[in-house]
């Protein structure tokens, strides 16, 4: 069980004051991890590090708009240097890809997939110069396929998604001389803010196209994230695991 212990590590971890990157940075912190949490909104962000401090774990956290350079450049300075780097921040955008205006396009773009690259490049110079570090991007299973047409329309979510396991698998490749390890988790449908309002529609689609036949459950990524984070993973880098019910293996 040692393999999977974090203790002694710190992690930083976007988009981390609810939903999925809250339930990751708590697993962490059950494996002993130091968490470092950043948001956008403070209203998010207070309660959860209170919730984290009564449960008597290691926490901080910050402000942080991941799509402005300065603003990431300050957060990791503040916080860092970090041992493992969690890329969670994201938002979508729902209509047709021939309606959808550029200012929407690039918003989530530059949330998803530049404010990722900005994190990784930023924690990425301490990590060369320590010569060791982990990060995880949080991906998304729409990221590795299309959807029907009735399905649900985020081309920018889709290629955002797309291009954040693109480029995990290039940081891979030219990061690990450094011993630095980058992988990502691709979530299939979870409750979480992004999914509120479609979650309860889906569910007939769910049991009918996804083997385990539903929706994730709260607590089910953790063991992933701690896997891909931890010298469990020592040998795994470049990868990025579906977590998603056995959807993709289907392909529908």
């Amino acid at each position: 069980m040692q393999l999977f212990r974090l203790d002694g590590r710190r992690a930083l971890i976007t988009g981390g004051s609810r939903g999925l990157g809250a339930e990751i940075a708590e697993g962490l912190a059950e494996a002993g991890c130091a968490v470092r949490l950043l948001a956008r909104r403070e209203q998010w962000l207070t309660p959860t590090l209170e919730a984290f401090r009564a449960k008597g774990y290691d926490c901080d956290g910050g402000l942080c708009d991941v799509s402005d350079p300065d603003q990431v450049d300050a957060a990791v300075e503040r916080f860092g240097p970090c041992d493992i780097l969690i890329n969670n921040a994201g938002l979508s955008w729902g209509q047709p890809a021939e309606e959808v205006s550029i200012e929407k396009w690039r918003m989530v773009i530059d949330t998803n997939l530049t404010g990722a690259f900005l994190f990784a490049q930023a924690a990425g110079r301490q990590m060369i110069a320590r010569r060791k570090g982990v990060i995880l991007n949080i991906a998304s299973i729409a990221g590795m396929r299309g959807s029907m047409p009735r399905g649900i329309h985020a081309a920018a979510y889709t290629a955002s998604k797309g291009g954040l396991i693109a480029l995990t698998k290039e940081l891979a490749a030219k990061w690990a001389v450094y011993g630095i390890r980058v992988n990502a988790l691709a979530p299939g449908y979870f409750p979480s803010r992004m999914t509120e309002r479609i979650l309860p529609q889906m569910e007939a689609d769910l049991r009918d196209h996804v083997p385990l036949g539903r929706a994730g459950r709260t607590g089910e990524l953790k063991g992933a994230a701690i896997f891909l984070v931890s010298d469990a993973s020592s040998y795994i880098t470049g990868q990025t695991l579906a977590v998603d019910g056995g959807a993709t293996a289907v392909g529908l």
